[in-house]
């Protein structure tokens, strides 16, 4: 057997000759990917939002990464923590993702064993007769084993793809990962803004049905009139009627919260106050570079590129011979002249080299096709980059916009309030104002208000869509 593979191979050889000869295509052909070099705007990737730089772009020198917290630094309210551990547990998305790993591993398992012969056994029997005389009975109980050797790197690059496709399919359910970690943050802090909303107007409410009742009064000591008291029955009823559709929203979040936990709906638990405290001031999001291990859309980008590094290699494997060995053992009776019984031992050994010549331009047409899928994935590599930036930047502003509106929003409930309180002193004390600016002072303080916790529900959305986009949550 061993010189019948040497006779092959030196066939191999042979059949190469007048062409790149065997050494340098095996050393080509088994070849390793190598990281393609960096694009060159990778440099100024993000914008700092601050703008402290001279460029406008956030420092190189980070080295401290947001995006590589675990969850658990990021997110640190209880009920919030029970509520991302349970979607981890549970979620139908990533149970997917578990079963994506598996069928992509078992791929991978058949193409290592590529490399092992194949075994089948295979009996078979006959009963003949001719013109209705005696029945001859033959039969043979062959082993066969059929075994493929890689002399040029096709069952290898096949192998090395299928690797590339496990990891993918790895670094795909690290993606629903990150995403059901900000989706579980988000609608956690929305359901928090909507009740902090809620109370606000609920607040609100009473007062107005406090001032609707002193206006009734004023009417019959003949100090207002019937339109002041309708202008502010109206504002009440105006309240009043944004309490359902508050009331709605909560349960719809509520609904889509328990959807991602994989449960019937029901009432989240949760925190009594909207607290913003928790959330880093700045941030430090890191070189650029570092999402290549961060962000899963962009590893998995790069492991495209991989994947089609290999699918090249392959297809211009198919232009090389393919040398296999092929044989079986086994019993039979059938001698070729005549029976024997009792049965013989039957051993054969087919060595067979196949060297294309001429498919029709197929093999051509497949090794320019899978240069092409190479530059598509590198095209592909480069627009999940700017993408991330893109992403990652946007976040950045809106995390600075949401800052700077939360800072006016804070003074300006702070004036609204201090005018409230000075109106309704002045009213009580004097005739310098009328209750209707009392009333105007209110409601201009409830819109501060609610627009104060909009900005403040906007910083933590910016903050968790911060963290989703540099490829946070990563398995600990």
């Amino acid at each position: 057997m061993k010189n019948l593979l040497y006779i092959l191979l030196a066939a191999a050889t042979l059949s190469l000759a007048g062409c790149k000869s065997a050494k340098e295509a095996r050393a080509r052909l088994y070849s390793d990917y190598e990281e393609a070099p960096a694009p060159t705007f990778v440099d100024s990737l993000f914008r700092d939002t601050a703008m402290n730089s001279a460029d406008g772009y956030l420092p190189l020198t980070d080295t401290v990464c947001f995006g590589s917290l675990p969850w658990r630094d990021v997110f640190v309210d209880p009920y919030l923590v029970d509520l991302i551990e349970t979607a981890l547990d549970k979620n139908t998305n990533l149970l997917l993702a578990d079963e994506t790993i598996y069928q992509a591993e078992q791929g991978l398992h058949v193409a290592q064993l590529a490399y092992l012969p194949s075994v089948a056994f295979s009996p078979q029997g006959t009963v003949a007769s001719f013109d209705f005389n005696k029945a001859t009975k033959t039969y043979s109980l062959p082993l066969g084993a059929s075994w493929q050797i890689d002399a040029f790197g096709n069952l290898r690059n096949a192998r090395k793809q299928a690797e590339m496709s496990a990891l993918q399919a790895r670094v795909a359910k690290q993606a629903v990962r990150t995403s059901i970690i900000a989706n579980v943050a988000n609608l956690y802090y929305n359901l928090l803004t909507l009740d902090e909303q809620l109370r606000t107007t609920r607040a609100t409410i009473e007062i107005w049905k406090k001032n609707v009742e002193v206006l009734g009064y004023m009417k019959e000591a003949g100090m207002t009139n019937g339109a002041a008291i309708s202008q502010s029955k109206a504002n009440l009823l105006s309240l009043q009627a944004g309490v359902p559709q508050l009331e709605s929203g909560i349960a719809q979040i509520e609904n889509a919260l328990c959807y991602i936990l994989h449960e019937a709906p029901h009432p989240i638990a949760r925190a009594n106050t909207f607290y913003t405290g928790g959330f880093p001031e700045a941030f430090s999001v890191g070189v650029p570079l570092q999402l290549l291990q961060n962000r899963p859309d962009v590893r998995i980008a790069e492991l495209q590129m991989a994947y089609a590094f290999y699918g090249r290699n392959k297809a211009e494997s198919a232009f090389y011979p393919s040398i296999t060995l092929s044989g079986s053992l086994g019993w039979t009776n059938s001698g070729g002249l005549g029976i024997t019984n009792p049965a013989k031992v039957l051993a054969s050994l087919v060595g067979q080299l196949t060297q294309p010549i001429f498919a029709k331009g197929q093999l051509t047409a497949n090794l320019h096709i899978s240069e092409s899928e190479q530059r598509r994935a590198q095209l592909n590599f480069e627009d999940a980059l700017l993408q991330a930036g893109q992403e990652v930047s946007n976040y950045l502003a809106a995390y600075q916009t949401a800052i700077e509106q939360a800072q006016w929003y804070e003074q300006q409930v702070a004036q609204l309030e201090t005018a409230r309180d000075q109106t309704a002193a002045l009213f009580t004390h004097g005739n310098t104002t009328t209750y209707l600016e009392k009333l105007t002072a209110e409601q201009s303080l409830l819109s501060a208000q609610l627009s104060l916790i909009n900005a403040k529900q906007a910083r933590i959305q910016a903050v968790i869509n911060l963290y989703n986009a540099l490829g946070g949550g990563r398995e600990e």
